[in-house]
């Protein structure tokens, strides 16, 4: 196969539609929800915008770490750049996000949204949390996915370096790491409150890794897993199992009480059978590697992905940064706004609905806004 240049429509599509339901879930209790993908699999947007983020980063950055020569410090250079905006983006929508709860306190008269999403320490303990949330040590929630993006991409040189010279060797190491995390419980430590990070940087690195992976073989003109029946008949199998565990009852508690004796049968580590987010346990990690190798397998996925129908989601896809930071801030504000107006249909319509309109003229200035022309 010969190297890819035109750009792949799939990326951009399905980066968009997870940016859609991580907003969408970001705003608790609207009735739209339930058709987001965490209602049909043991995954969610999350870990399928982790896995685009590595595929992205292998098409963007890897060429620079093919050759020994100096192109390895302009990689460096480039990836530790846009780790940095990466954290300025953050720290800016933190602080915005912390704005907007306020907005509502103040104009509206309902100040619950303060003391919720982690938000209270800032009023308990500020001068802690405000050091806290510099350092990134403290993350309030629905604004904590940057954090994890940022480091994993501060770290990356060594796998586009391997990448290229022992791809299985990084892969394996990425999955060494994976287990220890769970094994025993590694995480980055939170101040000034105690535990880890939500989005746990030793385990989600494997998702990225993936997607790492994919992008430089996808570079190439090249699959970096190969598209056979052997696994692709067990990975449409688990995703049909994921869509019966979700939304069948009696299935689930089938599937449940199986998981359970298997665990206490053959004394499997917790985290084989849990459905842990922080540590990414195996159902969640297999569920979203099977769903991107079906998507991935079949050609008309492609074809779909590149009508006029999919432009708008590929539209905030190749805008994911800013678009994700404005609807960080947003959800945060329609949570505090929500607990004012209450809860219905035609609400949740409306404050998700003009979100996501934001969001998309956001997209669409950014992408057709006239740029400035030097005098």
């Amino acid at each position: 196969m010969t190297p890819v240049k035109q750009r792949d429509p799939r990326l951009d599509v399905f980066r968009g539609l997870c940016l859609v339901m991580i907003f969408i879930n970001h705003v608790p209790g609207n009735v739209l929800e339930a058709f987001t993908n965490r209602n049909f699999g043991f995954s969610d947007a999350a870990e399928g915008f982790v896995f685009m983020s590595g595929v992205a980063a292998g098409l963007a950055y890897s060429v620079d770490f093919r050759d020994n020569s100096m192109r390895l410090w302009t990689g460096l250079a480039r990836l530790w750049r846009r780790a940095w905006t990466l954290y300025q983006v953050h720290i800016l929508t933190t602080f915005a996000a912390v704005a907007a709860a306020a907005s509502v306190a103040l104009w509206m008269g309902n100040g619950e949204i303060l003391f919720i999403n982690a938000m209270k320490y800032l009023w308990y303990n500020p001068l802690e949390t405000s050091v806290g949330l510099i350092l990134m040590t403290h993350q309030f929630g629905y604004v904590n996915i940057l954090p994890l993006y940022l480091v994993l991409l501060f770290v990356s040189p060594i796998a586009f370096y391997f990448a290229w010279r022992a791809p299985r060797t990084v892969l394996l190491a990425s999955i060494a790491l994976w287990f220890s995390a769970a094994m025993w419980r590694i995480n980055l430590p939170n101040f000034p409150m105690q535990g880890g990070w939500f989005f746990n940087p030793f385990s989600w690195q494997l998702i990225f890794v993936v997607g790492l992976l994919t992008g430089v073989y996808y570079k190439q003109g090249k699959r970096f897993v190969p598209v056979t029946w052997w696994l692709l008949v067990p990975a449409i199998f688990l995703l049909i199992v994921g869509v019966l565990t979700v939304q069948v009852p009696a299935f689930s508690k089938v599937f449940g009480q199986t998981m359970w004796l298997a665990k206490e049968t053959f004394h499997l580590p917790w985290f084989i059978t849990a459905f842990d987010k922080t540590f990414l346990s195996v159902p969640r990690l297999l569920h979203i590697l099977a769903l991107a190798y079906v998507l991935s397998a079949f050609g008309g996925v492609r074809w779909l992905t590149g009508t006029k129908a999919m432009a708008p989601f590929a539209l905030l896809g190749r805008q994911a940064l800013p678009v994700f930071a404005l609807g960080s801030v947003l959800c945060i504000w329609l949570q505090g706004v929500g607990r004012v107006l209450g809860d219905n249909v035609w609400t949740d319509l409306m404050l998700v609905g003009g979100g996501l309109v934001a969001q998309f003229a956001l997209a669409a200035a950014r992408q057709y806004w006239p740029k400035p022309t030097m005098a």
